[in-house]
């Protein structure tokens, strides 16, 4: 079944789609989707060092994306406002990660596979690693769901339920990070919030509870990259923005049944 490439990228998509949908959950409701898309452009800085090193994309991309978002959680507050400082880290780190590719000799590289991604040409071993990644992802939500939730509520009602608001931020970050370095074979660094961030921005007005939002969510995650790929592949269009782009369709229609209902009620 793995023979085919069409399979083993649907099965990407699904997978990066179940990491992302929780994650990007939690985005939604801290307001952080500035912050999951600086993350995703320092991705590029790690996948240049991943080359010159001549080790795996994902441990470098990941270490990388780590550290910036890391760098972001310890300097916000310390004189800096939050969108300042992630817009000069993003644009930097985006900037090094161009520059540094551009001296890597001797190495044929495809940019653009990793600025929109490349997800026709995932490999069985790629497949391992997203869905790795993906299972990492929903363990570590899961088993922190409470924790997570009242510390994206109220930081003093986490305290009081003996829970630590940073080591939850840490976690996120964590996720995160790793979120990112699996989903950049899929979508793309440029895309890789808009995954985050769409899904569960139309799952918002639809569920009722949190735990109903992720779930439906990671349905709407799923959906559209099934249905992108599908139409990549009739209409012979690029298959990353291609799954975005239904996910936007989806945002959009819920979006304007949500407003129907309203206006009949």
């Amino acid at each position: 079944m793995l023979d085919d490439f069409m399979t083993r990228a649907t099965l990407a998509g699904i997978g990066v789609a179940f990491a992302a949908a929780p994650l990007g959950c939690f985005v939604v409701w801290r307001r952080m989707a500035y912050f999951g898309d600086a993350t995703a452009h320092a991705a590029i800085l790690g996948v240049a060092l991943s080359l010159a090193f001549e080790v795996s994309i994902f441990p470098g991309t990941l270490a990388v994306a780590l550290i910036m978002a890391m760098t972001v959680t310890q300097l916000a507050g310390r004189g800096y406002a939050m969108d300042t400082l992630l817009g000069v880290m993003a644009h930097s780190a985006l900037a090094f990660g161009l520059v540094a590719v551009s001296f890597l000799s001797g190495i044929r590289l495809d940019l653009m596979s990793y600025l929109f991604g490349d997800i026709l040409a995932v490999s069985r071993t790629d497949l391992l690693v997203i869905w790795g990644g993906a299972a990492i992802v929903v363990a570590l939500i899961t088993s922190r769901w409470a924790a997570l939730l009242a510390s994206t509520l109220n930081e003093d009602l986490a305290y009081a339920s003996g829970f630590n608001p940073k080591r939850e931020q840490l976690i996120l970050t964590m996720c995160l990070a790793i979120t990112v370095a699996v989903a950049i074979k899929v979508v793309g660094v440029l895309l890789i919030a808009a995954l985050l961030i769409i899904p569960a921005a139309a799952a918002r007005g639809t569920a009722r509870t949190p735990e109903a939002m992720a779930v439906i969510a990671a349905a709407i995650g799923a959906v559209s990259a099934v249905a992108g790929l599908r139409g990549a592949y009739l209409f012979d269009t690029p298959a990353g923005p291609s799954i975005v782009c239904v996910a936007a369709i989806i945002f959009a229609v819920l979006s304007l049944a949500r407003l129907g209902i309203e206006r009949s009620g």
